[in-house]
Protein backbone atom coordinates (compact mmCIF):
# COMPACT_ATOMS: atom_id res chain seq x y z
CA UNK A 1 0.00 0.00 0.00
CA UNK A 2 1.21 3.40 -0.18
CA UNK A 3 2.48 5.79 2.01
CA UNK A 4 -0.85 7.97 0.97
CA UNK A 5 -3.12 5.49 2.11
CA UNK A 6 -1.81 4.55 5.37
CA UNK A 7 -1.15 8.41 6.59
CA UNK A 8 -5.03 8.72 5.43
CA UNK A 9 -6.95 6.26 7.49
CA UNK A 10 -4.26 4.40 9.12
CA UNK A 11 -5.72 1.48 9.39
CA UNK A 12 -5.37 -2.67 8.76
CA UNK A 13 -5.60 -4.09 5.13
CA UNK A 14 -8.64 -5.13 6.01
CA UNK A 15 -10.72 -2.26 7.12
CA UNK A 16 -8.85 -0.09 4.11
CA UNK A 17 -10.28 -2.70 1.91
CA UNK A 18 -13.96 -2.26 2.91
CA UNK A 19 -13.24 1.62 3.83
CA UNK A 20 -11.60 3.01 0.28
CA UNK A 21 -14.12 0.81 -2.13
CA UNK A 22 -16.93 2.21 0.05
CA UNK A 23 -16.33 5.73 -1.39
CA UNK A 24 -18.60 6.01 -4.00
CA UNK A 25 -21.57 4.34 -3.43
CA UNK A 26 -22.88 3.58 -7.42
CA UNK A 27 -19.36 2.13 -7.91
CA UNK A 28 -19.44 -0.09 -4.95
CA UNK A 29 -23.28 -0.64 -5.29
CA UNK A 30 -22.44 -2.41 -8.82
CA UNK A 31 -19.30 -4.90 -7.10
CA UNK A 32 -21.57 -5.52 -4.09
CA UNK A 33 -24.22 -6.74 -6.23
CA UNK A 34 -22.12 -8.90 -8.18
CA UNK A 35 -19.93 -10.38 -5.18
CA UNK A 36 -23.21 -10.76 -2.79
CA UNK A 37 -24.52 -13.20 -5.47
CA UNK A 38 -21.50 -15.55 -4.92
CA UNK A 39 -22.59 -17.96 -2.23
CA UNK A 40 -19.50 -17.81 -0.57
CA UNK A 41 -19.85 -14.51 0.38
CA UNK A 42 -23.23 -15.66 2.64
CA UNK A 43 -20.80 -17.87 4.54
CA UNK A 44 -17.73 -15.85 5.05
CA UNK A 45 -20.42 -13.34 6.99
CA UNK A 46 -22.28 -16.30 9.23
CA UNK A 47 -18.35 -16.76 10.37
CA UNK A 48 -17.58 -13.01 11.05
CA UNK A 49 -19.50 -11.17 13.90
CA UNK A 50 -19.88 -7.32 14.18
CA UNK A 51 -18.25 -5.56 17.32
CA UNK A 52 -19.43 -2.21 18.72
CA UNK A 53 -16.54 -1.37 20.53
CA UNK A 54 -12.45 -2.44 19.72
CA UNK A 55 -12.19 -3.55 23.46
CA UNK A 56 -14.16 -6.48 22.40
CA UNK A 57 -11.06 -7.96 20.07
CA UNK A 58 -9.11 -10.37 23.10
CA UNK A 59 -5.76 -9.68 20.22
CA UNK A 60 -6.20 -5.89 20.03
CA UNK A 61 -4.39 -3.39 22.87
CA UNK A 62 -4.50 0.08 22.84
CA UNK A 63 -0.52 -0.12 22.29
CA UNK A 64 -1.12 -1.28 18.61
CA UNK A 65 -0.22 1.04 15.80
CA UNK A 66 -3.64 0.72 14.54
CA UNK A 67 -5.77 0.67 18.21
CA UNK A 68 -6.89 4.65 17.42
CA UNK A 69 -8.07 3.76 13.92
CA UNK A 70 -9.61 0.62 14.68
CA UNK A 71 -11.40 2.51 17.57
CA UNK A 72 -12.55 5.21 15.55
CA UNK A 73 -13.76 3.09 12.51
CA UNK A 74 -15.64 1.02 15.04
CA UNK A 75 -17.43 3.96 16.81
CA UNK A 76 -18.10 5.82 13.80
CA UNK A 77 -19.15 3.48 11.28
CA UNK A 78 -19.87 0.35 12.90
CA UNK A 79 -18.39 -1.85 10.13
CA UNK A 80 -15.37 -3.60 11.94
CA UNK A 81 -15.77 -7.22 12.18
CA UNK A 82 -14.39 -9.94 14.18
CA UNK A 83 -14.20 -13.56 14.53
CA UNK A 84 -16.62 -15.61 16.43
CA UNK A 85 -13.89 -16.46 19.07
CA UNK A 86 -13.69 -12.73 20.06
CA UNK A 87 -10.28 -11.81 18.19
CA UNK A 88 -9.43 -9.26 15.21
CA UNK A 89 -6.32 -11.10 13.53
CA UNK A 90 -4.81 -7.94 12.11
CA UNK A 91 -1.53 -9.73 10.78
CA UNK A 92 -3.18 -12.16 8.83
CA UNK A 93 -4.19 -11.97 5.10
CA UNK A 94 -7.62 -11.65 3.54
CA UNK A 95 -9.15 -14.28 1.79
CA UNK A 96 -11.17 -13.32 -1.45
CA UNK A 97 -14.68 -14.00 0.36
CA UNK A 98 -13.67 -11.88 3.58
CA UNK A 99 -12.51 -8.51 1.63
CA UNK A 100 -16.48 -9.13 0.38
CA UNK A 101 -17.78 -9.18 3.46
CA UNK A 102 -16.34 -6.71 4.96
CA UNK A 103 -16.85 -4.18 1.61
CA UNK A 104 -20.77 -4.86 2.12
CA UNK A 105 -20.73 -4.19 5.58
CA UNK A 106 -18.92 -0.99 5.34
CA UNK A 107 -20.71 0.21 2.09
CA UNK A 108 -24.34 -0.44 3.35
CA UNK A 109 -23.26 1.43 6.67
CA UNK A 110 -21.56 4.64 5.11
CA UNK A 111 -24.47 5.00 2.89
CA UNK A 112 -26.66 5.06 5.36
CA UNK A 113 -24.69 7.47 7.19
CA UNK A 114 -24.72 9.34 4.26
CA UNK A 115 -28.51 9.04 3.25
CA UNK A 116 -29.36 9.98 6.63
CA UNK A 117 -27.14 13.15 6.62
CA UNK A 118 -25.32 12.63 9.71
CA UNK A 119 -22.47 14.99 9.09
CA UNK A 120 -20.71 14.80 12.53
CA UNK A 121 -19.81 10.87 11.53
CA UNK A 122 -19.32 11.07 7.60
CA UNK A 123 -17.21 14.24 7.23
CA UNK A 124 -15.98 16.01 3.87
CA UNK A 125 -12.71 15.17 4.87
CA UNK A 126 -13.61 11.69 4.96
CA UNK A 127 -15.45 11.50 1.48
CA UNK A 128 -12.34 13.86 -0.15
CA UNK A 129 -9.91 11.22 1.30
CA UNK A 130 -11.73 8.61 -0.33
CA UNK A 131 -12.55 9.85 -3.39
CA UNK A 132 -8.48 10.16 -3.95
CA UNK A 133 -8.18 6.85 -2.83
CA UNK A 134 -10.47 5.59 -5.45
CA UNK A 135 -8.67 7.57 -7.61
CA UNK A 136 -5.34 6.61 -6.99
CA UNK A 137 -6.60 2.94 -6.91
CA UNK A 138 -8.51 2.61 -10.31
CA UNK A 139 -6.73 0.40 -11.67
CA UNK A 140 -7.20 -2.27 -9.11
CA UNK A 141 -10.97 -1.20 -8.85
CA UNK A 142 -11.57 -1.97 -12.57
CA UNK A 143 -9.50 -5.32 -12.44
CA UNK A 144 -11.78 -6.08 -8.88
CA UNK A 145 -15.23 -5.51 -11.43
CA UNK A 146 -13.52 -8.10 -14.08
CA UNK A 147 -12.42 -10.77 -11.47
CA UNK A 148 -15.80 -10.40 -10.37
CA UNK A 149 -17.99 -11.08 -13.32
CA UNK A 150 -15.78 -14.21 -14.75
CA UNK A 151 -16.42 -14.85 -10.57
CA UNK A 152 -19.91 -14.71 -11.72
CA UNK A 153 -19.82 -16.06 -14.80
CA UNK A 154 -17.99 -19.67 -13.80
CA UNK A 155 -20.48 -19.98 -10.70
CA UNK A 156 -23.37 -19.88 -12.90
CA UNK A 157 -21.60 -22.37 -15.53
CA UNK A 158 -21.32 -24.41 -12.41
CA UNK A 159 -24.71 -24.03 -11.29
CA UNK A 160 -26.00 -25.15 -14.73
CA UNK A 161 -23.76 -28.04 -15.11
CA UNK A 162 -24.17 -29.32 -10.93
CA UNK A 163 -24.78 -33.39 -11.28
CA UNK A 164 -27.26 -32.50 -8.47
CA UNK A 165 -28.88 -29.66 -6.09
CA UNK A 166 -28.50 -32.41 -3.68
CA UNK A 167 -25.74 -34.53 -4.46
CA UNK A 168 -22.41 -34.30 -3.88
CA UNK A 169 -19.63 -37.10 -5.92
CA UNK A 170 -16.39 -37.96 -4.12
CA UNK A 171 -14.05 -40.75 -5.10
CA UNK A 172 -10.92 -42.88 -3.99
CA UNK A 173 -8.57 -44.69 -6.40
CA UNK A 174 -5.47 -46.80 -4.77
CA UNK A 175 -2.80 -48.19 -6.58
CA UNK A 176 -1.08 -50.79 -4.12
CA UNK A 177 2.67 -52.48 -5.13
CA UNK A 178 3.49 -55.17 -2.54
CA UNK A 179 5.68 -58.06 -1.62
CA UNK A 180 5.61 -60.75 0.62
CA UNK A 181 9.22 -61.58 2.29
CA UNK A 182 11.11 -64.45 4.77
CA UNK A 183 12.25 -67.83 4.65
CA UNK A 184 8.86 -69.91 5.85
CA UNK A 185 5.26 -69.25 5.98
CA UNK A 186 3.73 -69.26 9.06
CA UNK A 187 3.12 -73.25 10.42
CA UNK A 188 5.66 -74.93 8.15
CA UNK A 189 6.37 -74.65 4.50
CA UNK A 190 8.59 -72.53 1.99
CA UNK A 191 7.08 -69.18 1.61
CA UNK A 192 6.88 -68.24 -1.82
CA UNK A 193 5.67 -64.96 -2.79
CA UNK A 194 5.08 -62.94 -5.88
CA UNK A 195 5.13 -59.03 -6.16
CA UNK A 196 1.51 -58.25 -6.49
CA UNK A 197 -0.06 -54.86 -8.11
CA UNK A 198 -3.37 -54.39 -7.57
CA UNK A 199 -6.11 -51.50 -6.69
CA UNK A 200 -9.51 -50.25 -5.45
CA UNK A 201 -11.41 -47.67 -6.31
CA UNK A 202 -14.52 -45.94 -4.52
CA UNK A 203 -17.32 -43.39 -5.24
CA UNK A 204 -19.03 -42.41 -2.97
CA UNK A 205 -22.61 -40.10 -3.21
CA UNK A 206 -23.48 -38.00 -0.84
CA UNK A 207 -27.03 -36.68 -0.46
CA UNK A 208 -28.52 -33.92 1.72
CA UNK A 209 -31.70 -33.22 1.76
CA UNK A 210 -32.52 -30.54 4.84
CA UNK A 211 -28.78 -29.83 4.96
CA UNK A 212 -28.12 -30.89 8.40
CA UNK A 213 -28.95 -35.37 7.19
CA UNK A 214 -26.85 -37.11 4.69
CA UNK A 215 -27.66 -40.52 2.69
CA UNK A 216 -24.77 -41.98 1.59
CA UNK A 217 -24.23 -44.29 -1.21
CA UNK A 218 -20.91 -46.33 -1.89
CA UNK A 219 -19.60 -47.93 -4.65
CA UNK A 220 -16.48 -50.36 -4.68
CA UNK A 221 -14.74 -52.42 -6.94
CA UNK A 222 -10.67 -54.15 -6.20
CA UNK A 223 -8.43 -56.80 -6.52
CA UNK A 224 -6.31 -56.46 -3.68
CA UNK A 225 -6.08 -60.50 -2.79
CA UNK A 226 -5.29 -61.08 1.29
CA UNK A 227 -1.61 -62.55 1.45
CA UNK A 228 -2.98 -64.97 4.29
CA UNK A 229 -2.73 -67.54 1.83
CA UNK A 230 0.84 -66.85 1.33
CA UNK A 231 2.03 -66.12 4.42
CA UNK A 232 0.20 -68.45 6.70
CA UNK A 233 -0.86 -65.83 9.32
CA UNK A 234 -3.85 -63.13 9.17
CA UNK A 235 -1.86 -60.65 10.87
CA UNK A 236 0.12 -59.50 7.68
CA UNK A 237 -3.29 -58.81 5.90
CA UNK A 238 -3.11 -55.31 4.81
CA UNK A 239 -5.55 -52.66 5.61
CA UNK A 240 -7.48 -51.85 2.37
CA UNK A 241 -7.34 -55.48 0.86
CA UNK A 242 -10.54 -56.98 -0.53
CA UNK A 243 -11.41 -58.75 -4.01
CA UNK A 244 -14.36 -58.37 -6.17
CA UNK A 245 -12.88 -59.15 -9.45
CA UNK A 246 -13.49 -55.55 -9.77
CA UNK A 247 -17.35 -55.71 -10.52
CA UNK A 248 -18.80 -52.86 -9.49
CA UNK A 249 -21.10 -52.98 -6.57
CA UNK A 250 -22.80 -51.10 -3.53
CA UNK A 251 -20.66 -52.18 -0.40
CA UNK A 252 -22.37 -49.22 1.86
CA UNK A 253 -25.93 -47.37 1.90
CA UNK A 254 -27.05 -45.66 5.46
CA UNK A 255 -28.99 -42.09 6.29
CA UNK A 256 -27.69 -39.88 9.16
CA UNK A 257 -29.71 -37.31 10.65
CA UNK A 258 -29.82 -35.08 13.76
CA UNK A 259 -32.27 -35.93 16.48
CA UNK A 260 -32.42 -33.82 19.30
CA UNK A 261 -28.92 -33.84 20.97
CA UNK A 262 -27.99 -36.78 19.18
CA UNK A 263 -27.00 -37.73 15.57
CA UNK A 264 -28.94 -40.87 14.28
CA UNK A 265 -27.21 -43.12 11.77
CA UNK A 266 -29.30 -46.17 9.80
CA UNK A 267 -27.22 -48.39 7.93
CA UNK A 268 -29.36 -50.60 5.33
CA UNK A 269 -25.85 -52.39 4.34
CA UNK A 270 -21.93 -51.68 4.81
CA UNK A 271 -22.46 -51.13 8.74
CA UNK A 272 -19.01 -50.52 10.43
CA UNK A 273 -18.68 -49.45 13.78
CA UNK A 274 -15.48 -47.39 12.73
CA UNK A 275 -16.79 -45.15 10.35
CA UNK A 276 -19.64 -44.47 13.06
CA UNK A 277 -17.72 -43.65 15.85
CA UNK A 278 -14.74 -42.18 16.79
CA UNK A 279 -11.54 -44.79 17.03
CA UNK A 280 -8.75 -42.60 18.89
CA UNK A 281 -6.21 -43.43 15.86
CA UNK A 282 -6.61 -39.82 13.40
CA UNK A 283 -3.95 -40.43 11.80
CA UNK A 284 -4.06 -44.04 11.38
CA UNK A 285 -7.44 -45.35 10.69
CA UNK A 286 -8.29 -44.73 7.11
CA UNK A 287 -7.65 -47.51 4.91
CA UNK A 288 -6.68 -45.28 2.09
CA UNK A 289 -4.58 -42.54 3.91
CA UNK A 290 -3.87 -44.56 7.31
CA UNK A 291 -2.17 -47.36 8.41
CA UNK A 292 -0.95 -50.08 5.67
CA UNK A 293 -1.88 -52.89 7.47
CA UNK A 294 -5.45 -54.58 9.07
CA UNK A 295 -4.65 -54.42 12.50
CA UNK A 296 -2.29 -50.67 12.77
CA UNK A 297 -6.18 -48.74 11.89
CA UNK A 298 -7.88 -49.27 15.14
CA UNK A 299 -9.03 -51.50 17.76
CA UNK A 300 -10.36 -55.10 16.66
CA UNK A 301 -13.21 -53.80 18.77
CA UNK A 302 -14.75 -51.98 15.96
CA UNK A 303 -14.68 -54.57 13.73
CA UNK A 304 -17.42 -56.68 15.59
CA UNK A 305 -20.62 -56.82 13.95
CA UNK A 306 -19.51 -55.58 10.57
CA UNK A 307 -20.97 -55.73 6.83
CA UNK A 308 -25.03 -55.78 7.59
CA UNK A 309 -27.82 -53.52 8.87
CA UNK A 310 -27.48 -51.29 12.09
CA UNK A 311 -28.37 -48.43 14.12
CA UNK A 312 -25.72 -45.82 15.26
CA UNK A 313 -26.75 -42.81 17.58
CA UNK A 314 -24.37 -40.73 18.95
CA UNK A 315 -24.99 -37.99 21.82
CA UNK A 316 -23.40 -34.26 21.80
CA UNK A 317 -21.26 -35.44 18.83
CA UNK A 318 -18.12 -33.32 18.75
CA UNK A 319 -18.25 -32.39 22.98
CA UNK A 320 -16.32 -32.67 25.21
CA UNK A 321 -18.33 -35.75 26.12
CA UNK A 322 -19.62 -38.11 23.66
CA UNK A 323 -22.10 -40.89 24.15
CA UNK A 324 -22.44 -43.74 21.41
CA UNK A 325 -24.57 -46.25 21.25
CA UNK A 326 -25.08 -49.35 18.05
CA UNK A 327 -26.99 -52.36 17.47
CA UNK A 328 -25.50 -54.28 14.23
CA UNK A 329 -26.66 -57.34 12.51
CA UNK A 330 -24.81 -58.55 9.58
CA UNK A 331 -27.69 -60.89 8.06
CA UNK A 332 -30.47 -58.44 8.82
CA UNK A 333 -31.63 -59.42 5.15
CA UNK A 334 -31.87 -62.66 5.71
CA UNK A 335 -35.25 -64.00 6.72
CA UNK A 336 -33.89 -67.63 7.36
CA UNK A 337 -33.41 -69.60 10.53
CA UNK A 338 -30.52 -68.33 13.06
CA UNK A 339 -30.26 -64.76 11.04
CA UNK A 340 -32.44 -61.52 10.31
CA UNK A 341 -32.19 -58.34 12.81
CA UNK A 342 -32.59 -59.96 16.26
CA UNK A 343 -31.95 -64.00 15.68
CA UNK A 344 -28.58 -63.88 13.88
CA UNK A 345 -25.50 -62.83 14.12
CA UNK A 346 -24.96 -59.08 15.94
CA UNK A 347 -22.97 -56.69 18.38
CA UNK A 348 -24.26 -54.13 20.89
CA UNK A 349 -21.85 -51.48 21.24
CA UNK A 350 -21.79 -48.51 23.83
CA UNK A 351 -18.27 -45.88 24.09
CA UNK A 352 -17.63 -42.91 26.31
CA UNK A 353 -15.59 -40.92 24.56
CA UNK A 354 -14.10 -38.34 27.04
CA UNK A 355 -11.74 -34.92 25.53
CA UNK A 356 -10.57 -33.57 28.40
CA UNK A 357 -8.50 -31.03 26.24
CA UNK A 358 -7.72 -30.16 22.80
CA UNK A 359 -4.71 -32.31 22.87
CA UNK A 360 -6.09 -35.14 24.49
CA UNK A 361 -8.85 -37.47 23.54
CA UNK A 362 -10.27 -41.12 25.59
CA UNK A 363 -12.43 -43.74 25.08
CA UNK A 364 -14.17 -46.56 27.37
CA UNK A 365 -15.70 -49.03 25.34
CA UNK A 366 -17.69 -52.08 25.93
CA UNK A 367 -19.48 -54.61 23.13
CA UNK A 368 -21.39 -57.52 23.24
CA UNK A 369 -20.89 -59.34 20.47
CA UNK A 370 -23.02 -62.99 19.21
CA UNK A 371 -21.74 -64.76 16.34
CA UNK A 372 -22.67 -68.68 14.72
CA UNK A 373 -21.12 -70.55 12.06
CA UNK A 374 -22.97 -69.77 9.41
CA UNK A 375 -20.87 -66.92 7.90
CA UNK A 376 -18.08 -68.19 10.36
CA UNK A 377 -17.33 -67.11 13.75
CA UNK A 378 -14.37 -64.36 13.71
CA UNK A 379 -14.30 -62.80 17.36
CA UNK A 380 -10.91 -60.49 16.27
CA UNK A 381 -11.55 -59.26 13.07
CA UNK A 382 -8.96 -61.14 11.36
CA UNK A 383 -6.46 -59.36 13.05
CA UNK A 384 -4.42 -62.02 15.36
CA UNK A 385 -3.86 -65.42 15.64
CA UNK A 386 -6.10 -67.55 13.15
CA UNK A 387 -4.68 -71.24 11.68
CA UNK A 388 -4.16 -73.43 14.85
CA UNK A 389 -7.68 -75.10 15.80
CA UNK A 390 -7.80 -73.11 18.69
CA UNK A 391 -7.01 -69.44 18.01
CA UNK A 392 -7.99 -66.14 19.17
CA UNK A 393 -10.25 -65.70 15.77
CA UNK A 394 -12.00 -68.99 17.15
CA UNK A 395 -10.94 -70.48 20.38
CA UNK A 396 -13.55 -73.10 20.14
CA UNK A 397 -14.00 -73.84 16.48
CA UNK A 398 -16.28 -72.75 14.43
CA UNK A 399 -19.23 -73.16 17.16
CA UNK A 400 -21.60 -70.70 18.20
CA UNK A 401 -19.86 -68.07 20.29
CA UNK A 402 -20.39 -65.20 22.59
CA UNK A 403 -18.27 -62.37 23.79
CA UNK A 404 -17.79 -59.53 26.22
CA UNK A 405 -15.31 -57.24 24.72
CA UNK A 406 -13.52 -54.07 26.54
CA UNK A 407 -11.57 -51.68 25.02
CA UNK A 408 -9.30 -48.18 26.35
CA UNK A 409 -8.16 -45.73 23.54
CA UNK A 410 -5.97 -42.82 23.45
CA UNK A 411 -4.33 -39.94 21.55
CA UNK A 412 -2.91 -37.32 22.71
CA UNK A 413 -1.41 -34.60 20.38
CA UNK A 414 1.11 -31.83 22.42
CA UNK A 415 1.97 -30.02 19.46
CA UNK A 416 1.14 -29.73 15.65
CA UNK A 417 3.77 -31.96 14.93
CA UNK A 418 3.59 -35.18 17.33
CA UNK A 419 0.72 -37.06 17.93
CA UNK A 420 0.49 -40.48 20.25
CA UNK A 421 -2.08 -42.84 20.43
CA UNK A 422 -3.00 -46.43 21.43
CA UNK A 423 -5.34 -49.30 22.92
CA UNK A 424 -5.70 -52.13 24.99
CA UNK A 425 -8.39 -54.56 24.61
CA UNK A 426 -9.52 -57.43 26.30
CA UNK A 427 -12.05 -60.32 24.96
CA UNK A 428 -13.74 -62.69 27.21
CA UNK A 429 -15.58 -65.47 25.32
CA UNK A 430 -17.89 -68.33 25.50
CA UNK A 431 -18.85 -71.36 23.34
CA UNK A 432 -22.79 -71.69 22.95
CA UNK A 433 -22.53 -75.54 23.05
CA UNK A 434 -20.14 -76.04 25.86
CA UNK A 435 -18.67 -75.11 28.71
CA UNK A 436 -15.64 -73.76 26.86
CA UNK A 437 -14.60 -70.01 27.93
CA UNK A 438 -11.09 -67.84 26.35
CA UNK A 439 -9.16 -65.26 27.49
CA UNK A 440 -7.98 -62.72 24.73
CA UNK A 441 -5.85 -59.50 24.84
CA UNK A 442 -4.65 -57.18 22.70
CA UNK A 443 -3.05 -53.90 22.32
CA UNK A 444 -0.82 -51.19 20.26
CA UNK A 445 1.11 -47.93 20.54
CA UNK A 446 1.41 -45.92 17.62
CA UNK A 447 3.54 -42.75 17.18
CA UNK A 448 2.96 -40.09 14.20
CA UNK A 449 5.39 -37.33 13.41
CA UNK A 450 3.75 -34.53 11.05
CA UNK A 451 5.53 -32.27 8.96
CA UNK A 452 8.53 -34.57 8.69
CA UNK A 453 10.79 -33.59 5.94
CA UNK A 454 8.08 -31.51 4.16
CA UNK A 455 4.81 -29.77 5.03
CA UNK A 456 1.92 -32.37 4.98
CA UNK A 457 4.53 -35.00 5.28
CA UNK A 458 3.98 -38.12 7.99
CA UNK A 459 6.43 -40.10 9.38
CA UNK A 460 4.74 -43.06 11.26
CA UNK A 461 5.39 -45.71 13.52
CA UNK A 462 3.16 -48.60 14.50
CA UNK A 463 4.07 -51.24 17.58
CA UNK A 464 1.31 -53.88 19.51
CA UNK A 465 0.65 -57.33 20.11
CA UNK A 466 -2.02 -58.60 17.79
CA UNK A 467 -4.79 -60.69 19.61
CA UNK A 468 -3.58 -63.43 21.86
CA UNK A 469 -5.61 -66.66 23.38
CA UNK A 470 -3.63 -66.21 26.68
CA UNK A 471 -6.52 -68.65 28.78
CA UNK A 472 -9.73 -69.96 29.74
CA UNK A 473 -10.56 -73.69 29.99
CA UNK A 474 -11.29 -76.45 27.10
CA UNK A 475 -8.82 -74.26 25.19
CA UNK A 476 -5.13 -74.23 24.01
CA UNK A 477 -3.65 -71.09 24.71
CA UNK A 478 -0.87 -69.30 22.33
CA UNK A 479 2.12 -70.68 23.74
CA UNK A 480 3.91 -66.97 22.93
CA UNK A 481 3.56 -63.93 21.72
CA UNK A 482 3.84 -62.13 18.13
CA UNK A 483 4.78 -58.52 17.73
CA UNK A 484 3.21 -56.02 15.36
CA UNK A 485 5.97 -53.36 14.49
CA UNK A 486 5.10 -51.22 11.17
CA UNK A 487 6.75 -47.86 9.64
CA UNK A 488 5.30 -46.05 6.57
CA UNK A 489 6.07 -42.35 5.72
CA UNK A 490 2.78 -40.66 4.04
CA UNK A 491 3.82 -38.49 1.36
CA UNK A 492 1.60 -35.88 0.22
CA UNK A 493 2.40 -34.91 -3.29
CA UNK A 494 -0.56 -32.96 -3.90
CA UNK A 495 -4.09 -32.48 -1.94
CA UNK A 496 -5.41 -34.90 -3.86
CA UNK A 497 -2.09 -37.44 -4.24
CA UNK A 498 -0.40 -39.34 -1.51
CA UNK A 499 2.29 -41.73 -1.78
CA UNK A 500 2.78 -44.44 1.15
CA UNK A 501 5.72 -46.57 1.20
CA UNK A 502 5.73 -48.80 4.62
CA UNK A 503 7.29 -51.77 6.06
CA UNK A 504 5.29 -54.66 8.42
CA UNK A 505 7.14 -56.83 10.40
CA UNK A 506 5.43 -59.53 12.06
CA UNK A 507 7.83 -61.61 14.84
CA UNK A 508 6.90 -64.80 15.51
CA UNK A 509 3.58 -64.84 13.82
CA UNK A 510 0.73 -66.98 15.22
CA UNK A 511 2.34 -66.43 18.64
CA UNK A 512 5.08 -69.00 17.70
CA UNK A 513 8.23 -69.01 18.46
CA UNK A 514 8.96 -71.76 15.74
CA UNK A 515 7.75 -69.34 13.07
CA UNK A 516 10.22 -67.27 11.35
CA UNK A 517 9.75 -63.67 10.93
CA UNK A 518 7.52 -62.03 7.98
CA UNK A 519 7.67 -59.29 6.30
CA UNK A 520 5.86 -57.09 3.78
CA UNK A 521 6.63 -53.97 2.14
CA UNK A 522 4.57 -52.14 0.40
CA UNK A 523 3.97 -49.04 -1.78
CA UNK A 524 0.35 -47.48 -1.73
CA UNK A 525 -0.81 -44.36 -4.47
CA UNK A 526 -4.10 -42.88 -3.21
CA UNK A 527 -5.77 -40.62 -5.43
CA UNK A 528 -8.52 -38.48 -4.08
CA UNK A 529 -11.41 -36.28 -6.41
Amino acid sequence: MTKLFWNALKVSPAVFAATFLAANSALAGEATEKVTSVTQLTQASQEIGQVTSVSQFSDVQPTDWAFQALQSLVERYGCIAGYPNGTYRGNRALTRYEFAAGLNACLDRVNELIATATADLVTKEDLATLQRLQEEFSAELATLRGRVDALEARTAELEANQFSTTTKLSGEAIFALSQVFGDQRAGGGDLESNTTFSNRVRLTLNTSFTGTDRLQTRLNSGNIVENNDVTGTRMTRLGFDGDNGNNVEIDKVNYAFNFGPARVKIDATGAELNENVNVFNPDFSSSGTGALSRFGRFSPIYRLGAGGAGLTLEFNPGGPLTLSAAYLAPNANDPADRNGIFDGANAIFGQIAFKPSKALNLGFTYARAYQNNIDGVNLTGSTGSSIAASSARRPFGNVASSSNNYGIQASFQPSDKLAVGGWVGYIDAKSEVGNQDADIWHWAANLAVKDFGREGNTLGLIFGQPPKLTGGSGVTRDSNTSYHLEGLYKIRLTDNIQVTPGLLVIFNPEHNDNNDTIYVGTLRTTFRF
